[in-house]
């Protein structure tokens, strides 16, 4: 067999099995979404997404020249490093933060390779390098035709997600008003700015003139901005999930660029799973879709009503009252919210709920899908505590019990719980369909002061019905209180 014949042969080999490692990758990613479905599974789906993440990491490794291994391994011992401190010392209550932070820094990276593809293109493959018969130097042709539709959507989807994730990063760690910060023709200048992203990738393909690509850049990253401010606490959910779906079809844009299969399957696979999740919230909660991720259409800020709440009649009660009430009933359903997760009482209120059960009362805990600052943030807090699987109910599930309910014992749940959703039309969270708490015979409702509103800034007329006992207190100290009061 000729040199070149067996080379050739050794390479086909060699790309085969690249393929199939990706393969492999790729079927434990979609393993992993699915063991992600269930919290039962979830751990099994964790394993299944490490171990198909270990396996494209080795695979692009040994099979790419794109810098020495030294290098390499000090890449992975700092970035690995920075994770496993901030993931142990991080608290659950700031895990939405989190995970804002780390789809920025994927829209980060997705810009910084395409600046890395369009200053070194022969790098990259993307472009030929052309040498002339009377001897160097030579250069570079003109940047593919693909590779350029493919490398500005690449940096567009990239530079949203960051200077989107920063925003939703600030909102949700309170470095910035959760309410919606409405700007002057937002909406004709969020319009423009996309037609003008939109019409540089077009243009982009005709001409890679340094002007184009910067222009394209920078008016991405502020289009991220501009969309996020407007959107108000109630919708944060659906953002966060928004721009993990950002985040991947980033990746994906920018696994073309490096012609890395595993990129394309995992960028997909998010993007296509987040957007479907935002879909699915955005239902939930009664919202429109498009609306919510356009940058916030039809938002009005809603009233703050710190001052005005104190001036209303209440009812307050003491952990004793609570305990009372809660021995005497028959069905009890446990309303989580954001306060119990700033409290760390999860674990505390778990164990109220054993000690009911031994008393013979039924428990019960109900979720809002948007319950908390990110999709899911209660499920978890819930399964930390090992509260069982089948006494934790979504609204769709349980919220026709509530009816039949002696009490309804919300722990930091405010705008999930607010009756003006279903009443009030002026409300900026009319319409999104709320836990029916207020139907059950008695409703205690631990917050810290009657002060302070809920994320979405508007006060929760729940406070001042007859069947509802106010418990003003730190969550997690007067759960305690109750479980001593139980004893």
């Amino acid at each position: 067999m000729a040199p070149d014949a067996h080379t050739d042969l050794i390479f086909s080999i060699s790309e085969s099995w690249v393929a199939l490692a990706y393969l492999i990758a790729g079927g434990c990613f979609i393993l992993a979404l699915r063991g992600l479905s269930s919290p039962v599974t979830s751990q099994r789906g964790n394993r299944l997404g490490m171990i198909g993440m270990a396996i494209a990491v080795l695979t692009t490794l040994l099979t790419h020249g794109i810098a020495s291994i030294g290098e390499i391994l000090v890449a992975i011992a700092v970035g690995g490093s920075i994770g496993l401190v901030t993931a142990r010392r991080i608290q659950m209550t700031a895990m939405p933060q989190l995970v804002a932070a780390f789809h920025s820094l994927v829209g980060l990276a997705a810009v910084l390779v395409g600046v890395a593809a369009y200053l070194n293109p022969i790098a990259f493959g993307i472009a030929t390098l052309i040498c002339p018969e009377a001897g160097p130097p030579c250069f570079a042709s003109e940047i593919h035709q693909v590779s350029r539709i493919e490398m500005g959507l690449g940096v567009a989807i990239g530079a949203i997600t960051f200077s989107g994730s920063v925003i939703a990063f600030l909102k949700l760690n309170g470095n910035m008003s959760g309410a919606p910060i409405l700007l002057p023709l937002r909406h004709i200048l969020n319009l423009g700015t996309l037609i003008a992203i939109l019409g540089l990738i077009g243009y982009f393909t005709q001409d890679q003139a340094p002007w184009v690509f910067w222009t394209l850049t920078a008016l991405s990253f502020a289009i991220g901005f501009l969309l996020i401010i407007p959107i108000g606490g109630a919708d944060m959910p659906v953002v966060v999930s928004m721009l993990n779906s950002y985040s991947g079809w980033a990746a994906a844009a920018m696994g073309f660029t490096l012609h890395n299969s595993a990129m394309i399957i995992t960028g997909a696979l998010v993007g296509s799973s987040g957007a479907i999740l935002s879909y699915i919230m955005c239902r939930a909660m009664n919202r429109s879709f498009i609306s919510v991720i356009a940058g916030g259409f039809g938002a009005v800020a809603g009233p703050a009503s710190g001052a005005e709440a104190i001036d209303r009649p209440y009812k307050r009660g003491s952990a004793e009252d609570a305990a009372f009430l809660l021995q005497q009933a028959d069905q009890v359903i446990i309303v989580p919210g954001y306060g119990m997760a700033v409290a760390q009482a999860q674990h505390v209120l778990r164990e109220m709920g054993d000690q009911l059960k031994k008393q013979g009362v039924r428990v019960k805990y109900a979720i809002h899908p948007v319950a908390g600052r990110m999709p899911g943030h209660m499920n978890v807090l819930l399964a930390e505590a090992n509260v069982p699987y089948d006494e934790v109910f979504e609204l769709e599930d349980i919220n026709s019990e509530f009816a039949q309910t002696d009490v309804a014992f919300v722990i930091g749940a405010n705008d999930v719980t607010n009756p003006a959703a279903k009443t009030d039309k002026t409300s900026p969270i009319y319409g999104m369909p709320v836990l029916d708490v207020e139907k059950a015979r008695t409703v205690l409702f631990i917050k810290r002061s009657m002060g302070g509103a809920g994320y979405a800034g508007v006060d929760n007329e729940l406070f001042y019905r007859d069947n509802t006992m106010m418990l003003l207190a730190d969550a997690k100290k007067m759960v305690e209180e109750i479980v001593k009061a139980l004893g």
